[in-house]
């Protein structure tokens, strides 16, 4: 494994889904990156796929760092056994902070907050404003929609062809990460134009 990964975001649901795949696939992630080193960086909470994901990661010895909203916090859902929580004011400042503290992103199967949150990682990744790799755990084909949407995006010429690689996919979490250790940012600007007179 790469060792300039020190950390990973992994944006999940806060449901665990209503199929057993998704938490065993969180339980396998956990794991890989236990096994590797790597400290989980997630939304800190205590439900759902995401503290399944956690408390894997904490009982298999590794590192979490969470980071919650204060108004999740209110709500009781902060994950209490973390080796660090980070309490931010909002939701904003929830995903500056968790993409501060990672070398890189997953998405788990997950709802409209993951999605939210990769796809703000993936349009700063196509802007150039940072060079870490994106990725989806693409488990028992759960984002293959996701991955069609963004080729008719490039079809229709609202994504570049160079920029089809800016998110990973793969079912193992082994292999995902071996993708994202060897991942290189696109050179190409984000406009299609750009290059053009």
């Amino acid at each position: 494994m790469n060792s300039s990964f020190q950390s990973i975001c992994v944006y999940c649901g806060a449901n665990p889904g209503f199929s057993p795949v998704y938490q065993d696939a969180a339980l396998q992630l956990a794991d890989e990156l236990s096994q590797a080193g790597i400290t989980l960086v997630y939304g800190g909470s205590s439900v759902g796929l995401m503290g399944i994901l956690a408390d894997r990661v904490l009982a298999n010895g590794g590192k979490v760092i969470g980071v919650i909203p204060q108004a999740l916090v209110d709500k009781e859902l902060a994950h209490e056994g973390l080796t660090e929580l980070h309490v931010v004011e909002s939701m904003h400042a929830r995903k500056a902070k968790m993409a501060e503290l990672a070398d890189g992103f997953i998405a788990l199967p997950g709802g409209m907050g993951t999605l939210e949150e990769l796809f703000e990682m993936l349009t700063w990744a196509q802007l150039g404003f940072h060079q870490k790799s994106c990725a989806v755990l693409n488990v028992d084909g759960y984002y293959e929609g996701l991955l069609s949407f963004l080729e008719g995006a490039i079809s229709q010429g609202f994504i570049r062809d160079e920029h089809r690689h800016l998110l990973l996919n793969h079912n193992d979490p082994h292999t995902l990460l071996e993708l994202m250790a060897a991942y290189e940012p696109p050179t190409q600007p984000k406009w299609i134009n750009a290059n053009e007179t």
